[in-house]
């Protein structure tokens, strides 16, 4: 990806974080990023492209950080790999709130947009794909429609917590430690 283009997106993104997604200006976020809003239209070719690009941006962007290791340590067990995995979306640094306000605008909006929906729908669905392969190696007992079950429901919660600590109605501390417990509560054996 070109430089202007991610800057571009980088902007978008913090725009969505001030503004909402019904906030979103073109021109608002040409002269956040810098450029002209032809430039942008060259880019995105409509709002809806924008949209769609930032949704893709942002979970790019999570991957990375979630997948962040110190050099040449590998987590102690699958367990631990899950947990920190999905802890990480709860980290009080300014990418991870501005990242998870951000996916919490696009999924409200995905809400009244049947375009967005579907990028959201399949964002989710990898997501929910990927918690389900470190559960089944934290638990490779189970089967694998109980691993993508038990996905859905930490994912759904993560959201949920996420949006309780943005919000400011819900501790970090005591968000992780819901997370934690789910987690525990998920492998347990049946």
């Amino acid at each position: 990806m070109s430089d202007r283009r991610t800057e571009i997106l980088r902007a978008a993104t913090r725009v969505i974080t001030r503004r909402g997604v019904r906030g979103l200006r073109v021109g608002e976020l040409a002269a956040e990023a810098g450029v002209s809003t032809s430039l942008i239209y060259y880019h995105f070719t409509d709002r809806a492209g924008i949209l769609r690009q930032t949704l893709e941006f942002i979970s790019d962007r999570a991957d990375r950080y979630t997948a962040e290791r110190d050099p040449g340590t590998l987590p102690e067990s699958p367990r631990v790999e899950l947990e920190q995995v999905l802890l990480l979306e709860l980290q009080d640094t300014a990418e991870v709130r501005e990242n998870s306000t951000a996916w919490g605008e696009l999924r409200a909006s995905a809400v009244f947009d049947p375009e967005l929906r579907e990028e959201l729908a399949r964002a989710t669905h990898t997501w929910v794909h990927e918690i389900a392969e470190l559960l089944g190696r934290a638990h490779p007992a189970g089967t694998a429609p109980a691993h993508a079950a038990s996905a859905e429901r930490l994912t759904a919660l993560l959201e949920g917590l996420s949006v309780r600590w943005l919000s400011g109605s819900l501790p970090l501390d005591h968000a992780r430690r819901l997370l934690r417990d789910a987690i525990a509560a998920e492998l347990r054996p049946a």
